[in-house]
């Protein structure tokens, strides 16, 4: 085959890129390893910001999402045994986020490429990408048990940190920055109606939690555990427990979780990452090959997002006027945002976790920093501008 863009991966990055494309008049083609059910079935992030809610919707895949989701206009930090509400709207000047789950997400996006005849083919494990360096990079891949090539004017890499893509750009041209935290997240899928209306995020002297959601009916709930916690040593019994203990406050002292069946339970590993640059040749790093955020402050899902929002313009500003102007600025226009995010994330995982070894001194400067951003409106209104997202480009 051969394509204008050859796009690896099947999660919503590579597949809003696709839709962008497409409805621009550029043609593309999607190599996914895995199988639909699959690609469909994998569990991650549920924060939309405000830019990615405005995106899905200007690709016209945002029918079923406008119907679900659920708008949310704040989250609530709980502690030193209280709780405080920031208002996102008020502090943004009317922006917010959106509850609606990846896996959603990816459904749309698929249904609506299938639909759309832009081709998608699953089960089609890519080898190796070669000729970064010319204008005819070549994908080889392995699909219905054939060995096959695809040959494109661009490459794009939205096949994750471990995909094949991030091999086609040369070591010698890339640097890798790495953080890796001393903790990690527990994180279960409960049929159960969430506690609250909006997400809370908590600090406690028993470590970290998040109550979120998927819908009305299934709650997503995070500890902070160990790092190599084996998921089968904490049975439902004792995660219920844990999350009643570090949710409590004194205004509400009889206060506790709904519980419910957990159909999922899992450990989440805590990192940083970002690799430079994001572009060699013909070939673009998105999403999760070009970096990794702890989950945090909600932003992996929506730094793919952008990216992709990033590189779909220019590749429409360069059929359009044929100047590659944008193209080539496709890796420092992203990276001002990756990083911003970075630091956001890094900021509210520091602020949030409890370190194994940081003493009373810094647990000290972690509850006058929750202070400081729950009395000072420069301070929360800081925090909600990043929470629901910084300008795109």
């Amino acid at each position: 085959m051969q394509t204008t863009v050859g796009i690896i991966g099947a999660g919503p990055a590579g597949l809003l890129l696709a839709r962008l494309l497409r409805n621009a008049g550029i043609d593309s083609v999607t190599l996914e390893s895995r199988d639909r059910a699959y690609v469909e079935d994998r569990q991650r992030a549920g924060i939309l910001e405000q830019g990615t809610v405005d995106a899905l919707r200007s690709a016209g895949v945002a029918e079923r999402m406008d119907r679900a989701g659920m708008v949310h206009d704040g989250i609530e930090l709980r502690f030193d045994r209280s709780t405080h509400r920031l208002d996102f709207p008020a502090l943004t000047g009317g922006r917010s986020v959106m509850v609606y789950a990846q896996t959603e997400v990816v459904k749309d996006l698929i249904s609506r490429q299938l639909t759309g005849g832009i081709p998608l083919l699953f089960e089609a494990q890519v080898r190796s990408v070669e000729g970064a360096d010319t204008d005819q990079p070549l994908v080889r891949y392995l699909h219905e048990g054939r060995e096959k090539t695809l040959t494109c004017d661009y490459v794009v890499g939205c096949d994750g940190f471990h995909g094949v893509t991030r091999n086609a750009v040369p070591e010698s041209v890339r640097t890798t920055y790495e953080r890796s935290y001393p903790y990690s997240w527990l994180g279960i899928l409960a049929q159960a109606p969430p506690v609250y209306d909006e997400l809370i995020y908590t600090h406690s002297e028993r470590g970290f939690a998040l109550a979120s959601m998927r819908s009305p009916a299934v709650s997503r709930l995070y500890l902070q555990v160990p790092n190599g916690t084996d998921p089968t040593d904490w049975p439902d019994g004792r995660v219920w427990d844990e999350l009643d203990a570090r949710f409590a406050v004194d205004t509400d002292p009889g206060w506790k979780l709904e519980r419910g069946h957990v159909s999922s339970k899992a450990v989440l590993p805590m990192r940083s990452s970002v690799t430079e640059p994001m572009r060699f040749g013909s070939v673009f790093l998105a999403g999760d090959a070009a970096h990794i955020v702890p989950p945090t402050g909600a932003k992996g899902l929506n730094l793919a997002v952008s990216d992709v929002i990033v590189l779909a313009r220019a590749l429409i500003h360069e059929q359009n006027s044929g100047s590659t102007e944008l193209l080539d600025a496709y890796s420092d226009t992203c990276l001002r945002r990756v990083w911003r995010a970075e630091h956001f994330s890094y900021s509210m995982t520091t602020m949030l976790h409890k370190d194994p070894a940081q003493s009373a001194f810094d647990t000290r400067l972690q509850l006058s920093q929750l202070h400081r951003v729950v009395n000072s409106r420069h301070a929360a209104a800081e925090l909600a501008e990043n929470y629901t997202g910084l300008p795109i480009g």
